[in-house]
């Protein structure tokens, strides 16, 4: 199904993601969210359980689904959204690329 890129063990990547949040910025701060909280929820939501790790093995829900790179961004975004959602943060893109000129945009639709 896959051609050259199947393998019954799998293959690897090293995906970037970029994540766009949207809102007012704070009157004292300049800063519509502080950077450092949202690495810390990239870090605890989307590093921590899913780098280096087998995701069809390692990683719900894609013991369930195929991990293409369109439904890895939805699922960032699934985890990312409950931070952003409320509050003067907004998530509003998650980007995620494949290789450097192959990518995937989701905006929650």
């Amino acid at each position: 199904m896959y051609g050259d890129g199947a393998n019954p063990h799998g293959h690897g990547h090293n995906y970037v993601v970029e994540v766009s949040l949207e809102g007012e910025p704070d009157h004292l701060t300049g800063m519509v969210v502080d950077l450092k909280e949202v690495k810390d929820v990239l870090t605890s939501e989307i590093v921590e359980p899913m780098d280096h790790r087998h995701l069809n093995l390692e990683v719900p829900p894609f013991d369930r689904i195929v991990p293409t790179a369109e439904n890895l961004a939805v699922e960032i975004w699934r985890r990312l959204d409950k931070h952003f959602s409320t509050g003067a943060a907004r998530l509003s893109n998650v980007r995620l690329y494949e290789t450097e000129d192959l990518y995937v945009d989701y905006a929650g639709n």
